[in-house]
């Protein structure tokens, strides 16, 4: 979809291009059908997040009379809104076209099939109608609307069938807009697998349907007239007010529990509702026509991910898993390995077993005197919350700076600081105003008599589970300089300094230093304006002058107006922007010399990359911040640089460079919005970015146990396996 010819993209057009490509991904003929099965689950639940914070967002503002939000906002808030709507009915119609005429068929060609409940047998009838009596019937609520019952609270995201009434006694007084609401507890299965087997097929019937079938059992005495499939989206997001915080924890609790009960902003049904029952629900939702979407059923398809998990291997993409780096080989000892040298992951072609390994040797160590790290979202069951906590038992001094204000991680991050806090653990929150966002672990030993720094530092979080999903990029290093920076954000992170916003302290003018690493909110922009401009300098002197930077989105203007004026120097600029990108790449007299692709594959691009050729120093940064005003202005963030010179190269000649030579599954940035899909030139051989880590990852790396086995605490140690193999140093190729 084009843009207009503007200076920047809007940004929440820019990401529904973004979500566009999701989408594609399930188009594509090549994907496998399961597959395609996930990406649409995907492009759902990235379209109902999208719903529940940018354009509740954008609804408040246009309620407030802001004029814009971001400053590369050329649209009214009103346009923006318009033009989203028009946007996703189109996206969602082919979401359901895609579903309906392709995955659906192609999973009843393999014998899976989503029936109807008209089309059981008298035997799978039976089946269903025990299943609904055993297991459904009990945690159902019936709820009627009519002036003794008035409307009641709908839950966000919740299923519900709207149910609408004849009487059984015609002469019966009963008002017309008289209805019933069932919530589809998300509790149970969304789809039901129907007993006996016909013909070999495994049939599955949803979870409303078996509902639909049964209201008589709830609704007595009443005849159905119809049922439709309904939800609302409500606005989940929150801001707290620093002047307003007296306990950082419970201010976020109470936001979580109370934003449950937030403003509607999407009402989504299917099948036909009558005028006068929609006017009612947009009375009671307070929503607007344009709020309203009609789709076919099913609504929800994040429900019909459980197929996705059958056992049907040639229906997905080809298993692959995590490799161990050469260096462990043999290795017992990690603390030894990073002290000879750095260390570089590429998750997920690299195992995150080693993180692991790192804090569960700091937890035993008898030298290691302290671990200090940050958490932004972890796993469920989780081995470095686990780690932590060993830790602090076995006498260590531990320190866990968990962002509560991950936004959708609030529950889960307060869970895991209540019980690291029972551990002993010393936790802090951060900041009100400010989410800790960089990822840093830091492990204090002693050896020799002296006191050694071991350094963690990733582009994503410490997270087993999206660790073999996301691409990231995770350094450990002993480099005295980036330790002792990293040891200042933890003093910054824990104490009264300039971020803590403490009003009441008198405060020093002195700011504090670092040697290595840019710190997001006080110079990260400085420093990323800075390494521009140099490439500037350079350009301008007939030097070569390049950058190449990988991100998941580009919003800052600041940033954007440096890099239009470094294009205009004649700087080479090539962007690997995931998703939302403001820039406008390829304008003559503004941006021609700027190229911006987009990879959207098998595992989320998650990691930060930045080289710049700096008059032939090649410098490599990497980072937990893209390049967004939230990421300089309201978030701690680090950007911190790879010394290792062939941990750099190899960040060049075999990460960037293989995005850039992406022919599959990479799409170039065109002037108007659009994007253009790649595909390899006659006699150009197909090469697809993700499919060449894995190759690699395979050729350099060492086998582990499967990846789920392995990161369950100690199970390599436990099977006599180790995964630490001697052999000799490995350099990246």
């Amino acid at each position: 979809m084009a843009m207009s010819q503007a200076r920047y993209f809007d940004r929440d057009l820019s990401w529904l291009e973004f979500n566009e490509r999701v989408l594609t991904e399930a188009e594509t003929p090549e994907t496998p059908l399961l597959e395609k099965l996930k990406f649409i689950a995907i492009f759902s639940g990235n379209l109902d997040e999208f719903f529940m914070v940018r354009v509740a967002g954008l609804k408040k503002m246009v309620e407030e009379d802001f004029l814009t939000g971001e400053p590369t906002d050329e649209l009214s808030g009103e346009e923006t809104l318009a033009a989203i709507r028009r946007r996703v009915l189109g996206l969602v119609e082919r979401k359901y076209r895609c579903l309906n005429q392709v995955v659906l068929p192609g999973l009843r060609d393999q014998n899976i099939q989503i029936v109807s409940m008209a089309s059981l047998n008298a035997a799978q009838r039976e089946f269903t109608q025990g299943y609904f009596e055993r297991e459904v019937f009990p945690v159902l609520t019936p709820m009627a609307v009519d002036p003794a019952h008035p409307f009641p609270f709908l839950t966000n995201l919740a299923l519900y069938l709207l149910v609408q009434f004849r009487p059984v006694n015609p002469d019966a007084v009963f008002d017309t807009l008289a209805i019933g609401l069932v919530e589809i507890p998300s509790v149970l299965p969304r789809l039901i697998p129907v007993q006996p087997l016909v013909d070999g097929k495994r049939s599955y019937v949803l979870l409303e349907d078996l509902v639909a079938d049964n209201l008589g059992s709830l609704f007595m005495g009443f005849e159905i007239s119809a049922t439709s499939t309904m939800r609302v989206t409500r606005n989940l997001d929150y801001n707290l007010l620093e002047n307003e915080v007296v306990d950082l924890l419970k201010s976020v609790q109470r936001e979580v529990t109370s934003r449950e009960h937030q403003e509607a902003v999407r009402l989504d049904y299917s099948g036909d509702l009558p005028e006068n029952v929609l006017g009612m629900l947009k009375r009671e939702l307070r929503l607007g026509p344009s709020d309203i979407y009609q789709k076919p059923a099913p609504l929800m398809l994040q429900g019909l991910m459980a197929l996705y998990h059958l056992p049907l291997p040639h229906l997905k993409d080809p298993p692959f898993n995590p490799r161990l780096p050469k260096q462990m080989e043999s290795r017992d000892d990690i603390f030894s390995l990073i002290a000879e040298e750095d260390l570089l992951l590429h998750h997920p072609f690299d195992s995150f077993y080693p993180t692991i390994e790192f804090l569960q040797q700091a937890a035993h160590d008898p030298n290691v005197l302290a671990i200090k790290q940050t958490l932004y979202r972890t796993s469920g069951d989780s081995p470095i919350i686990d780690s932590l906590i060993h830790a602090a038992e076995n006498g260590k001094q531990v320190t866990a700076v968990v962002e509560l204000k991950a936004r959708f991680d609030e529950k889960n991050n307060i869970t895991w600081a209540r019980r690291l806090e029972r551990a002993g653990v010393n936790v802090v929150f951060g900041f009100v105003g400010l989410k800790t966002h960089c990822k840093l672990i830091l492990v204090v030993r002693r050896e020799s008599g002296r006191l050694v720094r071991y350094v963690n530092l990733s582009t994503g979080n410490y997270n087993s589970n999206t660790a073999k999903l996301y691409t990231d990029i995770s350094y450990f290093t002993a480099n005295e300089g980036i330790g002792e920076d990293v040891a200042t954000i933890f003093n910054l992170l824990t104490g009264f300094n300039i971020l803590s916003g403490e009003s009441k302290l008198r405060r020093r003018t002195q700011m504090p230093s670092f040697k290595k690493i840019a710190i997001a909110p006080i110079a990260l922009r400085t420093k990323i304006l800075d390494l521009i401009e140099r490439e500037i300098n350079e350009a301008k002197k007939g030097g070569k002058a390049q950058i190449v930077a990988k991100m998941n989105a580009l919003v800052d203007k600041d940033i954007i107006d440096k890099l239009y004026e470094a294009s205009l120097a004649g700087v080479d600029i090539k962007l690997i922007v995931r998703g939302i990108c403001c820039l406008r790449p390829g304008v003559p007299g503004l941006s021609e010399n700027i190229q911006v692709v987009s990879v959207v594959d098998r595992f989320l691009e998650h990691s930060r990359i930045y080289f710049f050729h700096g008059g032939g120093a090649r410098e490599v940064y990497l980072s937990s911040a893209d390049w967004m005003r939230r990421n300089m202005d309201r978030r701690i963030e680090v950007l911190f640089p790879v010394e290792d010179s062939d941990y750099r190269e190899a960040l060049i000649n075999n990460v960037l460079a293989l995005y850039l030579a992406d022919n599959m599954k990479a799409r170039i940035l065109q002037p108007d919005g659009s994007y253009r899909k790649l595909s390899p030139s006659e006699g150009e051989p197909p090469l697809r970015c993700q499919i060449g880590f894995i190759e690699m990852a395979r050729l350099q790396g060492i086998k582990s146990l499967p990846y789920d086995e392995a990161m369950r605490h100690d199970s390599i140690k436990q099977k006599g396996i180790r995964p630490l193999a001697k052999g000799p140093r490995r350099k990246p190729s």
